[in-house]
């Protein structure tokens, strides 16, 4: 990188804290900032980050398996409501049958207080957990994440649209997705690594990648 003149894109310096309008209902950590499993469907992290195009907010709301740190369901909406949220976990759910015993840990946003939320989880026997009230570094892996797509896949580029923010986010959790290696994957894609637990053909079409 030297020799060529290029530079890493520098990612922010993350410290906050914040201070939710708590909901409905609160539980404990039982995450407990332990950021690794050792299968699939263990453990998912969550959180909603927002980025501003204009007058406009667009709100992501993101789930990731601590185990592969694939991105396993993720939507979009103009709303940071708890639909965003329900939406997301009802798309991770369709494609991820057997989650019983799963700890899906969040914030104390409104969104993850709420009886709907609530609800839905101890139906499919997921567990739900919670970080601290204000402390960002008990879902550092999920703000991690935010980080890496807000520094390498928005703020590089002049976005004027929510169409355009839109498409830019779908294409970076693609690539973080499917050809990004990670130094904790054993430099392997997350699709990659978590193909050594599932029998796993992925064909896709955007970047003609198979992966056995």
């Amino acid at each position: 990188m030297q020799e060529m003149g290029l530079r890493s894109s520098i990612r922010r310096k993350y410290r906050h804290s914040r201070v939710w309008n708590i909901g409905d209902r609160v539980v404990k950590n039982l995450l407990e900032r332990q950021f690794q499993a050792d299968a699939p469907n263990q453990k998912w992290v969550t959180d909603v980050t927002q980025y501003r195009v204009g007058e406009v907010w667009l709100y992501l709301s993101a789930i990731k398996d601590l185990c592969h740190n694939e991105i396993v369901a993720y939507q979009m909406s103009l709303h940071n409501d708890k639909q965003l949220v329900l939406q997301t976990f009802s798309k991770a759910f369709d494609k991820e049958k057997d989650v019983t015993g799963l700890i899906v840990h969040s914030d104390q946003g409104s969104q993850y207080t709420s009886y709907d939320y609530h609800d839905t989880l101890p139906k499919v026997g997921a567990q739900i957990s919670m970080s601290r009230r204000g402390n960002c570094y008990d879902n550092a892996s999920m703000e991690s994440f935010f980080s890496h797509l807000k520094t390498e896949g928005l703020y590089p580029y002049d976005i004027r649209s929510i169409e355009e923010a839109q498409s830019r986010i779908e294409e970076y959790i693609y690539f973080y997705n499917h050809c990004r290696p990670q130094r904790k994957l054993n430099k392997l894609t997350p699709v990659q690594y978590r193909g050594w637990y599932y029998p796993l053909q992925v064909d896709t079409q955007k970047k003609n990648l198979m992966v056995p």
